[in-house]
């Protein structure tokens, strides 16, 4: 009988669901907004639960393997909790097992970026590249880390936190506590606030609104994304030098801009990094767009399995 998982990504906008089949075609997908919630994290927990049993219904002649989760925010992957969430109410919130328990379903819970970073490697442009890096370009500036097919979590499960590295040590504060971090110089809020402060719009100027500009020739505007290129290059150059990875993808809101920002992000990339200007280094777009985390969040329960059935193989002798 044919198998699949359900991906689920909750994000400040939308949350959605899909039944995502071994052969990564999407059976049946879900969404609803997520502006209503006023705190409660209850209410989120039950849309959730709502939303997978909705597309579980609607998938006819299929066996589930499981339900796999993307989440903004720092969690606890193994005791399946979100630490916190900006823009969502969650504080030390046991959401695995609150799901589980309504459901009866395996549930593995991911970072939203990681499960992003997943979804590129299984069926997006990273597809047959078993090491490689995703960031996403957003609000902030996210990152996920896959080697040898898995997510790399690090102890605390805080890996491919990109956004923080600092590419500027006397650059913008950061509400992390930092300042020079990369997402205060490369995201969309960054390209935002840089066009603001050169002048270029009110306070409701957005990252799509300077890349018009720039397109039709406003200097300053292209000034801004020079200035980001920048920043993800150094950035950028600085993982190569330390994971030497095939592959290096980019996400997110401000990528139609890249031919705006990419070139002096490429010559930024060349002059920093030694392995880059001499090996077959890839920088390119990721191809899933906004999927790319349901794909992710639907491979988790089929990893598990195949992860599972090495680990028995491996117990046993067998080859």
């Amino acid at each position: 009988m044919r198998a699949y998982s359900i991906g689920v990504d909750l994000g400040g906008t939308n949350l959605r669901a899909a039944a995502i089949d071994e052969e990564g075609q999407i059976l049946e997908r879900y969404s609803i907004a997520t502006s209503n919630y006023h705190g409660s994290s209850d209410a989120i927990v039950g849309d959730i639960v709502g939303l997978i049993r909705e597309v579980r219904g609607r998938v006819k002649k299929a066996t589930l393997r499981g339900v796999g989760i993307g989440v903004p925010g720092y969690i606890e992957i193994e005791a399946g909790i979100i630490v916190a969430a900006a823009n969502l109410p969650f504080t030390d919130f046991p959401i695995r097992d609150e799901i589980q328990q309504q459901l009866g379903i395996p549930i593995i819970l991911e970072n939203d970026a990681n499960a992003a970073a997943l979804g590129e490697y299984w069926m997006g442009a990273g597809r047959g590249v078993d090491n490689l890096m995703l960031l996403t370009l957003g609000t902030g500036i996210g990152g996920g880390i896959i080697i040898d097919g898995k997510v790399l979590h690090g102890f605390a499960g805080m890996a491919g936190e990109v956004g923080h590295m600092t590419v500027y040590p006397d650059g913008n504060p950061c509400g992390c506590g930092n300042q020079g971090c990369l997402e205060k110089h490369a995201s969309a809020t960054a390209i935002a606030g840089m066009a603001r402060m050169m002048g270029l719009g009110s306070n409701d100027v957005t990252a799509a609104d300077v890349h018009e500009m720039a397109m039709a020739g406003n200097a300053k505007a292209q000034q801004v994304f020079e200035c980001m290129g920048r920043s993800l290059g150094i950035a950028i150059a600085t993982l190569i030098n330390l994971f030497n990875f095939p592959l290096y993808l980019l996400s997110g809101g401000p990528l139609p801009a890249w031919d705006m920002f990419a070139p002096a992000m490429l010559a930024e990339v060349k002059r920093r990094s030694y392995t880059y200007s001499r090996t077959a280094t890839k920088i390119e777009k990721a191809t899933l767009g906004g999927d790319a985390g349901l794909f992710g969040a639907a491979y988790l329960p089929f990893q598990y399995e195949q992860n599972a059935a090495h680990e028995i193989r491996s117990t046993s002798g067998i080859q």
